[in-house]
């Protein structure tokens, strides 16, 4: 099984933003952020989707 995935991030550490696509559609333009991946903000990671697929 290929599975693929991307992320794009434009922009400064605080100020800019980020989206994560994956290959099935699960994931499209998901959004994150400084606050997503460094604070409490609402949305998910690059960090907790490798936790997530470490844990499957």
């Amino acid at each position: 099984m290929q599975r693929k995935a991307s992320a794009v991030w434009q922009g400064g550490l605080k100020d800019g933003k980020g989206s994560i696509s994956t290959d099935s559609g699960v994931l499209k333009q998901t959004q994150y952020s400084y606050s997503t991946r460094f604070e409490n903000g609402v949305g998910t990671n690059p960090e907790e989707l490798l936790a997530a697929a470490h844990a499957g």
